[in-house]
């Protein structure tokens, strides 16, 4: 039995936000939690902005968190990966997150 694995950034105000490196062949799912921003507002729409040479293969959304599954990218590659969303009650904002890509190394 294996562990799910979270790989979730949470937007604090002013600060930048990363996830864990991926391999350039893998298709993993990256998070971000919105909760600190919403004050209580809920997530009503979300869409993902993927640099040139990495694939959004498919992205979805909760009340508080947005997902994007991300493939691709070159090794020791950094990539932007800008998360738009609108409320419930109307406001837009906008999140960028940083991913490192690492071939894994063979001993």
């Amino acid at each position: 039995m294996s562990a799910k694995v979270r790989r979730v950034a949470t937007v604090k105000s002013g600060r930048g936000l990363r996830w864990p490196s991926k391999q350039p062949a893998e298709l993993l799912d990256f998070a971000i939690d919105w909760t600190a921003r919403l004050d209580g507002d809920a997530i009503a729409s979300s869409a993902f902005v993927v640099p040139p040479g990495m694939t959004a293969a498919s992205s979805s959304r909760s009340a508080r968190e947005t997902a994007v599954w991300l493939a691709g990218g070159v090794d020791r590659g950094s990539y932007l990966v800008v998360n738009r969303i609108t409320t419930a009650a109307g406001r837009e904002m906008r999140q960028a997150v940083r991913i490192k890509i690492k071939a894994k190394s063979r001993a």
